[in-house]
């Protein structure tokens, strides 16, 4: 039984708990019994497992290093092994590199230059043109590709062939061509000709085959001039341009 008095106002009034008999709660001051839990605790570690000790190498090896004068031994012997591998034959005499006969290069063997351009191109990119054939003005979109050998120091800096297809706008039917390229340097430019059949494609008859002959010059893109026949349709003219993307190059 716990009792509890206080004072307030001179007034003393005392107030007994009381507890049914049985009752496992309890309203006192004697510490209570630890909660049950598991043996080993995780938060903490075990007192043999904290206390001070040597390290264990090996029983063997822990023994052995206890005793001071066989550390000493061991330390020697290690140091004589080592030095002993290391000695030199004074009597050797060993001959200085031979000095270097050829220049040093760095990176691949002969890389070339920036400004050499010669090699064998593929070029791919799209092209467009307005063309006069049928007494009417219409105008094509396509796509060119080109193979062609540069040379730009030679007579024939250029030479290569041209395979390209287009569409109509407004006439409908499309047009293949495949061109034969020649072209060298004019003023500082690659300028060119180019020569090759056509085959005229319809939506409401059958292919007409024909042929053309043209100029051409390189500025960064290839504008162009054609002029040429087709199969029942007669003469017709072209310019265009044609943005040629080199995407393949070997020398």
């Amino acid at each position: 039984m716990a009792k509890f008095s206080g004072n307030m106002s001179g007034i003393v009034e005392d107030y007994e708990l009381s507890y049914e008999a049985g009752d496992p709660k309890q309203a006192n001051y004697e510490p209570t019994e630890p909660p049950a839990r598991l043996v080993t605790d995780s938060t903490r570690m075990a007192a043999r497992s904290v206390a001070p000790r040597h390290l264990h190498l090996g029983l063997c090896l822990h023994r052995w290093c206890r005793q001071a004068h066989l550390k000493k031994l061991t330390v020697i012997t290690a140091l004589l092994v080592l030095t002993g591998r290391s000695k030199a034959d004074p009597t050797t005499t060993v001959p200085d590199v031979p000095p270097r006969k050829t220049i040093p290069r760095v990176g691949p063997s002969g890389f070339p230059p920036s400004w050499d351009l010669d090699g064998l191109y593929l070029w791919l990119g799209p092209s467009a043109a307005a063309s006069h054939v049928d007494t009417e003005w219409d105008s094509t979109i396509g796509a060119d590709a080109a193979v062609i050998r540069i040379r730009e120091q030679a007579a024939v800096a250029a030479i290569g062939g041209s395979l390209g297809a287009s569409r109509w706008t407004v006439r409908g039917g499309g047009r293949i061509w495949l061109d034969a390229m020649v072209g060298t340097r004019v003023v500082g430019r690659m300028a060119g000709l180019s020569a090759g059949p056509i085959v005229e494609l319809s939506d409401f008859s059958h292919p007409r085959l024909g042929g053309s002959i043209g100029v051409w010059t390189f500025i960064g893109i290839t504008p162009f001039a054609r002029l040429g026949t087709v199969q029942d349709l007669g003469m017709f003219g072209e310019v265009g341009v044609h943005i040629a993307l080199p995407v393949f190059k070997r020398r």
